[in-house]
This record gives C-alpha cells, structure tokens and sequence, in this order.
C-alpha cells in the first residue's frame, strides 16, 4: 500500500481510531495501524473503502471478525464497519466509557474490548488534559 493511501486513510479518520475514537496524539508511543475493515483473507482489498484507522487495541481484538454476538440478545451480528455505519448510530461516550446502543454497537463494544480498564483510565487521562472525543 503506497504511502498516498495511507495518508488519505489518517487524514479522513482525523487522525483517530475510528473504532474508539482515541487521537492518535493521545497515545503518541503507538502507532496506529491502516486495517482491512474486510480482511484479506475474506477477499477484503486494499481499495480505501475498506481501510479504517485504528488504535494497536482495537486492531488487535476485531482481528480478521466481521461478526461477534450482542451480549444483550445472544444473536450474531456483524461488526461496526466505519465505511457503513455511522458511528452516532451505534455509539455513544457516557464520559470515558463508550456504550453500544444497537446490537452491533454493543457487540463491537465486548469483542473490541473497548471498555477494559486500561482503555477507559486512557481515555480519561485525555480528557483530563482537555482533550475531547469527536
């Protein structure tokens, strides 16, 4: 993937996971990685549309899943896909924590683990030194 596409990919999240939101200034140790929304190994291209910013954490729990189950109802549902889906539609932050509000929001929320503790004290932390979710 040449380096063009990967500056539209970061430019286009504004430079944020576009799973969890977090800035990547937030964690300027990590570098956050261009994933395949759709992996490879599903016949997932490398056109722009399926690729997605994404935190080290959130690319390393969603993996190559397209679907994970609504802790809520039991059922399989597919994953959150940035391209698709709103995030306002599936998502909200209630302070540091993100909550799932539909079965593929709260799904995306358990597989991506996106409320493990080290996670929402990160969060916190940039919140506490003013900085803000989109």
């Amino acid at each position: 993937m040449d380096e063009n596409k990967r500056n539209l990919v970061r430019q286009r999240a504004g430079f944020a996971c576009e799973y969890c939101h977090m800035p990547q200034e937030a964690v300027s140790w990590a570098t956050f990685h261009i994933e395949h929304i759709i992996a490879r190994q599903h016949d997932g291209g490398d056109e722009a549309d399926n690729l997605a910013l994404a935190c080290t954490r959130c690319n390393l729990y969603k993996g190559p899943n397209l679907s994970a189950i609504d802790p809520d109802s039991g059922n399989v549902v597919m994953l959150y896909h940035p391209r698709r889906d709103p995030w306002k539609d599936h998502f909200r932050f209630d302070g540091a924590r993100i909550i799932g509000q539909t079965p593929i929001g709260r799904a995306t929320v358990r597989l991506l683990q996106m409320n493990a503790l080290h996670r929402v004290e990160a969060r916190e932390e940039w919140l506490q030194q003013g900085g803000r979710f989109s």
